[in-house]
Order: C-alpha cells, then structure tokens, then sequence
C-alpha cells in the first residue's frame, strides 16, 4: 500500500511539474525540440507507474482472495526469493522465461 502511495505521489508531482515547465512558446526550435523530448520520456515514465500502481492493486486482490504467491500459469508457489525482488510477480521463474523466450521468437518475426 506504501509502495502504490509514493508512486502515485511521484506521477501527481511529476504531472504538476510538466505543465508548470512549458518550453512549447520558445522562439527556438531546439528547446521546443528538446522540451518535446523531456516531456515524452516523463510520460513513459508515468505511463510505466500507472501499470505499475494496477499489478500492485492486482497482487493486494490475490492476498485477499488467497491466490498470492501462486503461478497463474502453472499454480506452482512462486519461489520467495523472486517475491522479494519483484512483489507483483504473477509467473514463476520457469513461467517467466518461457514467456519471455516466446516474446523474443514473435518480436524477431
């Protein structure tokens, strides 16, 4: 809960700075195209916690409903180990490189 309070502080903060610090009126080129820039990369960012904020909401519904810890795809525990590092993790680890290993294959396509 701590977690999905501080990133959605830091996206209100970040959102509040962006549309106090607007380059888009400036004579020169290169800082609109810079600002631009900026600006972009901050949304991603943003972008990035939003999703973020819904697998941290995702996990707080699996510890209520008691499916927390689980593979969604094989139902096998998910080593403690991988939820320290990554709490919102929903694969296994053997889960997780399959999937990535089939992201890879059709991304190469």
């Amino acid at each position: 809960m701590e977690w999905k309070k501080d990133l959605k502080k830091s996206n209100n903060d970040a959102i509040l700075q962006a549309s106090m610090d607007d380059n888009s009126a400036s004579a020169d080129i290169v800082d609109q195209a810079s600002s631009y820039t900026e600006k972009n990369v901050e949304m991603r960012a943003i972008n990035r916690q939003i999703k973020l904020i819904a697998k941290i909401d995702g996990a707080l519904k699996k510890i209520q409903d008691g499916t927390y810890g689980y593979c969604a795809e094989t139902g096998e525990p998910i080593g403690i180990k991988r939820l320290i590092a990554r709490p919102v993790a929903t694969l296994c680890i053997a889960a997780q490189e399959k999937h990535e290993k089939n992201e890879k294959v059709y991304a190469d396509d």
